[in-house]
């Protein structure tokens, strides 16, 4: 299993799929073909489907701004594409064709160059399950995730994850400091101040964790949303779950910020499991890949803070993750807005009820993470394409026919 340092990623929204993991192709063409006056792109499935609203067209004409340049989207797929966010690069000097891969954007900011072999040597985790992982913590004596994190990373990952941890709080306090409009045909009014703010004088405690750790969770959200800077966990458009649980515990006093930092840590091999084992791309399996992971992850991170043993860890992670089984991934006008942002908050809402029904319940447990991933890898692959990042089903289908009625 590959470093937890491919789950966290400092970048640009609205999406790792759609925009970093275009961008990132597009750099690597631009460097293999300095010869080029003219690059052509070819986006297949859900990258031409919504990535005008992901701004994938956008993103492309920045980077290949040097050269004459031309975004196609195309409706019509071939038969060889094996995955739904598909790239042609195509490079010319004059009228001669000078180079030419296909990209395939995996999630998570990660991309795939079709026909070259990955580096071996990234690997850095022996174990590639968590009953491996389970089995490794209770013959080694490695009491939590976070130290068998440090076995295989080494100390130098917290220098990382402390940087990963100072972007999330970055994006927290700006998202709750900044109203107006996000960008796109919705208009959509920034709420994570609103909500930050509306402190009722009856409010009791469990309506105030509720307003606190939704409002973080949108303004990462809306920073997303907004083109601003966010951290992939594991993806853009999930990027406000595991940031506002962990932001919430923190302020309340009951985790220092190294603590939190080690939390992420163990977020990071749940991730990491889901990545490898099943997929954290909503063009692939829908938004329980992401959203459902996302949740997995905070859920882990707060069992892990909250003193829970690794198999209470692993039941928060199961939990979360099982709540989200055939979760759609249906964003109106392909933008990161609805029901993204919301589907934030309420996400991490229910990491922390994970997170408590793993203290209560878990030795009458019968389902595995291991089982779960499986699961959701395997219902993700049966949903219809409809519902994988495509914009032609569910709330989205419906906003349209709904809009060309008024």
């Amino acid at each position: 299993m590959k470093s937890i340092r491919d789950i966290y990623k400092i970048g640009k929204g609205p999406s790792s799929s759609h925009t970093m993991g275009p961008e990132r192709a597009a750099r690597i063409f631009l460097s293999e073909h300095p010869e080029a006056d003219r690059i052509r792109v070819i986006l297949y499935g859900s990258l031409c489907k919504t990535g005008i609203g992901h701004g994938t067209d956008r993103v492309l004409m920045e980077v290949l701004s040097s050269v004459e340049n031309e975004i196609v989207f195309s409706r019509i797929t071939p038969k060889d594409v094996t995955h739904p966010n598909t790239i042609d690069f195509y490079a010319f000097k004059g009228e001669e064709q000078t180079g030419y891969f296909r990209v395939e954007s995996v999630g998570g900011g990660d991309i795939v160059i079709v026909g070259r072999s990955s580096d071996a040597s990234e690997e850095v985790y022996p174990e590639n399950s968590f009953a491996e992982i389970m089995d490794f913590c209770k013959w080694s004596y490695v009491h939590t995730l976070s130290d068998y994190v440090e076995m295989n990373e080494g100390p130098e990952i917290w220098d990382f994850l402390r940087e990963v941890w100072q972007a999330m709080k970055t994006a927290i306090h700006d998202g709750l400091n900044t109203t107006g409009i996000l960008p796109g045909v919705l208009k959509m009014q920034r709420k994570a101040k609103y909500l930050y703010e509306q402190q009722l004088d009856t409010e009791v405690a469990q309506v105030r964790e509720c307003r606190m750790i939704c409002a973080y969770a949108f303004a990462v959200s809306e920073q997303n949303a907004d083109n601003g800077t966010i951290v992939t966990a594991p993806t853009c458009g999930a990027a406000g779950v595991l940031p506002a649980v962990l932001y919430y515990i923190y302020q309340s006093g009951r985790a220092t910020e190294e603590q939190v930092i080690r939390a992420l840590g163990t977020a990071g091999i749940i991730g990491n499991l889901a990545k490898r084992n099943a997929s954290i791309s909503g063009a692939e399996c829908g938004c329980q890949a992401e959203i459902g992971v996302a949740c997995s992850m905070a859920a882990a991170a707060a069992a892990e803070l909250y003193g829970l043993n690794l198999e209470q860890v692993e039941y928060a992670a199961e939990i979360a993750l099982e709540h989200h089984l055939g979760l759609t991934c249906d964003p109106i006008c392909g933008l990161v807005q609805v029901p993204c942002i919301e589907r934030n908050a309420v996400a991490a809402m229910r990491a922390m009820n994970a997170c408590n029904l793993s203290y209560f319940l878990c030795g009458t447990r019968n389902i595995s993470f291991d089982m779960v991933t499986k699961a959701m890898y395997e219902t993700g692959l049966n949903l219809s394409h409809q519902y994988k990042e495509t914009s032609e089903g569910g709330l989205a289908r419906f906003w349209n026919r709904h809009r060309t009625t008024l």
